[in-house]
């Protein structure tokens, strides 16, 4: 006889329950930049604290994030990934609201470093279990699920920052995340299955602390670059001890039989491609996001109500996006001119932004913003599908720590990169000065997005065939492969899921 609990946890496959706490969780971690950003401003004056002082808040959760990402791959395979993913989750939960009963700026930042630490270990070891769980041909799919979190969180985040701020108080972006974190800390301890330790070997101290102390003071610099001027000492110092010391760790990672950051994966040509596109590819879209929300408000003079709004055509445009090429185009195109035309289209889509000025229809600015999602979703999903199709389930762990370091470097680089753009450019907000600055931003985030051309370009047409998956035909219990693309026929396999 079944027991009762047994029957539960059987109601929800193992993949199932992976794809859903892991697409919850990062969610949350990838709304959190965003959601607070538009809090900061009244953070500040219930603190009685400057602009410049604030922004430690925003800070302290990207350096805390740099720290720990390093560890989580080998921290997921000693202690599996399952104990791992729901101790993340629940150090999350419980610093937001932690964060949304801060008595003082300090206390915050302090709160947001613990925070960061959570976020650093759920997102590279939930998306090593689910790497693990699905096979190669169902990663497409799975991939256009990580895109509602990675394309579309940064859009619902100043949406509902505006709301909660207006509505409630800063506090509330905090606490929003604890419902949710304890519905996926709920929904993991019931259907989350245990796997299979892998054994790491000793834990690498050395490139730990270098990996650590490196990304840590390069996301620093970055972080604070733009508001301090890059020629100050203080950036100039971050920014090249952290390159020193990351560059260490790639000669010492090269020597180590079991490093903590095994370099080594770069060199397999499908993953360090794919992996360099969806940074670069980052460092578009979260400037872009960045840029466009400053631009309704300085340029168009909306609220940071209105402005998130009007920007979350973009995320209904990576939906839409994530489906379309999940379910038709990646299989119709292959991974390499999948990828080439959604990197073209995303830079066309965001140069089509400088051309518009502040008499323009907004709704025309919102259709552009769904274009640009539109081909956004393209490159993440068929960048995430490509980056593992050749990765082995015990180089998963790691190969998503390098994978998730890229995209959130990335994301911050973004907002340095338009940030800086707009600073020397001599934004006036509303004047037409302001106007020339985020058209020159927009141009700035277009070109710099098509350097994932040659990545892409370097991808073979039947590279990760392995990915590729034919729907059946099932006319009158015919359950024929339907006819596969060019790529496939010319391998003669005709693969089906």
């Amino acid at each position: 006889m079944v027991r009762p609990d047994r029957r539960i946890r059987e109601a929800v496959s193992a993949p199932v329950a992976v794809a859903v706490v892991y697409v919850a969780v990062m969610f949350l971690s990838t709304m959190d930049s965003t959601i607070v950003n538009v809090a900061l401003p009244t953070i500040g004056r219930s603190f009685s604290v400057p602009s410049t002082a604030v922004d430690s808040v925003s800070i302290a959760y990207l350096v805390s994030l740099a720290v720990f990402v390093p560890a989580s791959g080998w921290v997921g395979d000693r202690f599996g990934g399952k104990r791992t993913l729901l101790t993340a989750i629940t150090v999350f939960t419980i610093a937001s609201a932690l964060c949304g009963t801060a008595s003082s700026l300090g206390e915050l930042v302090l709160f947001r470093v613990v925070q960061g630490a959570g976020g650093g270990l759920l997102t590279s070891v939930g998306m090593a279990m689910l790497m693990r769980a699905y096979p190669p041909r169902q990663r497409v799919r799975v991939s256009a699920l990580i895109t509602l979190a990675t394309g579309v969180a940064p859009a619902v985040g100043p949406v509902l920052g505006g709301l909660l701020v207006t509505g409630r108080s800063w506090r509330a972006v905090f606490s929003v995340n604890v419902p949710i974190g304890v519905a996926a800390l709920v929904f993991g301890a019931v259907f989350l299955r245990r796997d299979d330790q892998h054994r790491p070997g000793e834990f690498d101290t050395a490139g730990f602390l270098l990996a650590a102390s490196g990304l840590g003071l390069v996301m620093y610099g970055v972080s604070v670059g733009p508001r301090d001027g890059w020629a100050s000492p203080g950036v100039l110092a971050a920014v090249a001890a952290g390159m020193v010391l990351l560059v260490a760790l790639v000669v010492l990672e090269l020597r180590r039989k079991a490093p903590i950051m095994d370099v080594r994966l770069l060199l397999d040509r499908l993953f360090g491609n794919a992996t360099a596109i969806m940074a670069i590819e980052s460092v578009t879209f979260l400037g872009t996001l960045y840029t466009v929300s400053l631009y309704f408000q300085d340029g168009r003079g909306m609220s940071a109500l209105e402005s998130g709004l009007s920007t979350f055509p973009e995320a209904l445009g990576v939906i839409a996006g994530s489906q379309l090429g999940s379910r038709w185009l990646y299989r119709r195109l292959g991974p390499r001119r999948h990828l080439m035309a959604g990197i073209a289209g995303t830079s066309l889509f965001i140069a089509g932004l400088g051309l518009l000025g502040t008499d323009t229809n907004a709704w025309v600015l919102r259709v552009v913003l769904f274009g640009m999602g539109l081909s956004v979703g393209q490159v993440f999903v068929a960048g995430q599908a490509v980056a593992f199709a050749d990765i082995s389930p015990a180089d998963s762990g790691r190969a998503s720590t390098l994978f998730n370091i890229g995209r959130r470097l990335g994301g911050a680089l973004g907002v340095a990169v338009t940030t800086t753009v707009l600073v020397l450019a001599g934004t006036t907000a509303g004047g037409p000065v302001a106007t020339s600055a985020y058209h020159l931003a927009f141009f700035v985030a277009a070109a710099f997005n098509l350097l994932g051309l040659p990545a892409a370009r370097a991808l073979r047409p039947d590279d990760a065939a392995n990915t590729i998956s034919f729907p059946r035909n099932k006319k009158k219990g015919n359950h024929a492969v339907l006819e596969p693309s060019l790529g496939n026929r010319r391998r003669g396999t005709g693969q089906s899921a």
